[in-house]
Formats: structure tokens, sequence, C-alpha cells
């Protein structure tokens, strides 16, 4: 049994039953504007944070993932957390890859090092700049003369140690994600 429905009373039906609807969403909306809280699980993973240099400051960064798995191992053991190999890391287009220049000799200070026992590493383009990019290469630095070595924190420094001779630098083609966090003026 059909029952005929003007178009008029379509309408009604319809308007009514966004009407009944309507304030459901209101309160939906509502509900959605007012701020979360996250609770943290008592025995959740702790990714330890490591310490590098960027634009002359102290700042820290994870290491979470690589494409290497040499490397995976050296910085699992230096953190004593996981970094997980993910090769296809390194097939990542070089418009979304930034730097961090790992030293292989030079200075052992107190404190703070990097994953080869060195001066901490120092990165380009912290947060906050055009060049920003959680996707790191690795690149290699050496002192020419180590026992002139001395404690560098910004690119500018690398550089111009690198052009007047004291540094040697060297593409690895690896990738680490490098996410920050903290950086200069800034912090999670």
């Amino acid at each position: 049994m059909r029952f005929p429905v003007s178009k008029a009373g379509l309408l009604l039906i319809l308007l009514g039953a966004f009407h009944a609807v309507a304030p459901l969403r209101a309160q939906d909306m509502q509900s959605m504007q007012r701020p979360m809280t996250m609770e943290t699980p008592e025995n959740a993973p702790v990714i330890p944070p490591v310490t590098g240099y960027s634009e002359g400051e102290r700042i820290l960064f994870l290491h979470t993932e690589t494409s290497d798995p040499g490397i995976a191992r050296i910085l699992t053991e230096m953190m004593g957390s996981p970094v997980l190999v993910v090769p296809a890391l390194a097939d990542t287009p070089e418009a979304l890859l930034a730097r961090v220049h790992v030293f292989e000799n030079g200075l052992q200070p107190e404190g703070a090092r990097g994953p080869l026992g060195f001066q901490p590493d120092i990165f380009d383009h912290p947060p906050g700049s055009e060049g920003y990019r959680p996707l790191r290469k690795i690149v290699l630095v050496r002192w020419v003369e180590p026992e002139k070595a001395r404690l560098l924190r910004s690119m500018e420094e690398l550089e111009r140690a690198i052009e007047a001779g004291e540094i040697t630098a060297k593409e690895t083609g690896v990738v680490v994600n490098m996410p920050f966090l903290t950086w200069p003026g800034g912090q999670r």
C-alpha cells in the first residue's frame, strides 16, 4: 500500500527530520570544542631525548627510524631504545630531507656526545625555518687534525671550518627520522 506524498509534504517531513537531528549535531559540536585531555598509561614506552646543536643553541631530538641496519644498531645501543630499520627511507626525495652532521673524530666532551662518541651532532634547518624536515640525511664530518678540534654549535661555524680545510664532510645516503623536541625559540 502506498501513501501519496506531495512535494510540500515531503519537504515538511525532511525539515522535521532535520530539526530532530540538528540539536544533536549542535551538542556534538560543543563537546568537540571542549579541551581534551590525554592520559598517559603508567607503562607507556619512553624514547630518550638526544642532545645536539642548531643555530648555536643546544637542542633535543629523537631517533626513531633509519634506513641503515648498522646505524640502527649504533643508535639503539647509544639510547637503550630500539631504532627501527626502514630501508625505504633511503629512497626519500631530496626535497623532503634536511641534514645532520655527525662527528667521526675530535672532541669527546663530558656529558652529551654524538652516536660515534664525539661532540653532539649539528643540524641545519630547525623547526620554524623554511627547510625544516624531520627526515635527515647523515653527513659524516672529520677533523683533519683532531688535536685541534673545538666544540662547534652551528652550521655557520661548521661551514667556516670546512672552508678553512679543518674539517672534511662526506654524504652517506643514510636517512634517519629525527624529530626535534626543542629548538631555538621553541619546543613541543
